[in-house]
């Protein structure tokens, strides 16, 4: 199951500089959760094709997100977002000068990684 949710970040990501091809076999593998026999199936080539041509545009995406980082970036601003989203529900009235330094500290840092 990780494996799937990683390739559909890989795919959210990335998945736009695959081919035509390539997209739309990863598509219907991660996104339309399709197996190996309905993709070949459905583009007249062997299931092993299909497991070539996902694993390789696999291996493509992950090289793009080695370069690039989008995905960790993503990750990690999202955590931080989390954490504004927690001090805002969980902090007291008295505390609002505290919550709020902690608000701008963690957003200093979104913008840092940006």
């Amino acid at each position: 199951m990780k494996d799937k949710i990683a390739q559909g970040y890989l795919y959210d990501f990335y998945g736009e500089l695959l081919n035509v091809h390539q997209r739309s076999i990863f598509e219907d593998f991660v996104i339309n959760d399709l197996s190996l026999s309905e993709i070949a199936a459905e583009q007249g080539i062997s299931r092993q094709a299909v497991h070539d041509v996902i694993r390789r545009s696999t291996k493509t995406l992950e090289g793009y997100e080695a370069k690039l980082h989008l995905i960790e970036k993503f990750v990690a601003i999202r955590h931080k977002v989390e954490q504004i989203d927690t001090l805002v529900r969980t902090s007291s009235q008295d505390a609002v000068e505290e919550t709020l330094y902690e608000i701008s500290t963690i957003s200093n840092q979104i913008l840092e990684e940006l």
